[in-house]
């Protein structure tokens, strides 16, 4: 059975798009060949990386990286996973499919944190939703 080879698109490629490509390893590496990228580059944020390594996700080796250094493969799908991925997201060959499933940015929803346990929660929370729709593909895919 042929992989879908699906990108996870972000702003920056730091957070949210790292997360669900290592939950798509981690998961559904039998169906699923993913990819994460940014239209910026922002550096691996070190609390995505902690809270997926508390999770049992090891994503301290993937990088960000800029969308136009993937464009020479050619995508299934292309998740935006945040607004401004979704409102800026390049053009793709007709065939692969853009979709958005947006989520909160860990980062932007830590500023509030009092505390480092309560930033590190911002980011469990949106980690743990990442998770549950990644547990869910490809079937859905179909649904969004």
């Amino acid at each position: 059975m042929k992989k879908l080879k699906i990108l996870f698109l972000c702003t920056g490629n730091s957070c949210r798009s790292q997360m669900a490509e290592g939950w798509a390893r981690h998961l559904k590496a039998d169906v699923v060949e993913p990819y994460s990228a940014g239209i910026e580059t922002h550096g691996l944020n070190p609390n995505a990386v902690k809270v997926m390594a508390e999770a049992g996700v090891d994503i301290s080796g993937q990088r960000s990286k800029y969308v136009d250094e993937l464009k020479d493969i050619d995508f299934d799908y292309v998740i935006t996973v945040c607004d401004n991925a979704n409102e800026s997201c390049p053009m793709f060959p007709r065939k692969t499919k853009v979709l958005h499933v947006g989520f909160d940015d860990p980062p932007r929803l830590a500023k509030t944190a009092e505390t480092e346990l309560q930033a590190l929660d911002c980011y469990r929370r949106v980690r743990d939703e990442i998770k549950q729709f990644v547990e869910k593909l490809p079937d859905n895919l179909k649904e969004v």
